[in-house]
């Protein structure tokens, strides 16, 4: 897949760019270059190969060192909602604004 100059126009317009034709030219060659590189992978053969969680795991054995997934603040919601204009069963009220 390539783009045009076309293409790089309506992608610029958009995104509410103003590219100048220099710029315009970069973007092209930046782009297109992009997709040679995602081409190049694409053509790679992966059938029957097992994805990696990291890419040292194919030399050595890897375990993910994660930390415990623990609450490390306290519970302010008394607090925190002290000064709330309206509450309902410990949540903020706020005012309707679709119709």
């Amino acid at each position: 897949m390539s783009l045009t100059s076309a293409d790089i126009a309506r992608i610029a317009n958009l995104a509410r760019l103003e590219l100048q034709p220099d710029e315009s030219e970069r973007m092209l060659a930046q782009i297109n270059g992009f997709f040679e590189i995602v081409e190049k992978i694409r053509a790679v053969d992966t059938i029957g190969i097992e994805p990696l969680a990291h890419p040292m795991a194919t030399i050595q054995d890897i375990t993910l060192r994660l930390r415990e997934d623990r609450a490390l603040e306290p519970n302010n919601r008394e607090a925190n909602q002290r000064n709330a204009p309206a509450l309902e069963h410990g949540l903020f009220l706020v005012p309707k604004v679709i119709e």
